[in-house]
């Protein structure tokens, strides 16, 4: 699922079905399926959007600073040498280069076949 409020155009939520609080809870076909999506969903984003890199990893719980602290996730953000700037800092404003609704129409296409 696409992040409500990204931190880069293409930021990602991969969630099992289940509702699953903690990775720790997820049954060895749910995590080998979490895992499969996440590594699909990273391939889609590197062809799309050739960012230099990812930042990939999980909040676990509310004190970990999950949103959604009743069901595990996993965050795939990519990221470009210099993309981040002054605006959050000084105004607390995000600055995203490409709107949401164009990042969901290149994505859809290629997420439509994927096969945990």
């Amino acid at each position: 699922m696409m992040n409500l409020y990204p931190y880069n155009n293409g930021h990602l939520m991969v969630s099992p079905y289940k509702h699953i609080p903690s990775i720790s809870k997820l049954e060895s076909e749910d995590l080998f399926d979490l895992i499969s999506v996440t590594q699909k969903s990273t391939q889609i984003l590197e062809n799309i959007f050739n960012p230099g890199g990812f930042n990939i990893g999980m909040n676990i719980g509310k004190s970990g600073g999950a949103g959604f602290a009743d069901h595990v996730h996993i965050h795939i953000v990519p990221r470009w040498n210099g993309d981040t700037n002054f605006m959050p800092v000084l105004s607390e404003t995000k600055v995203m280069p490409e709107h949401m609704d164009s990042t969901y129409d290149k994505l859809l296409p290629l997420f439509k076949d994927i096969e945990s």
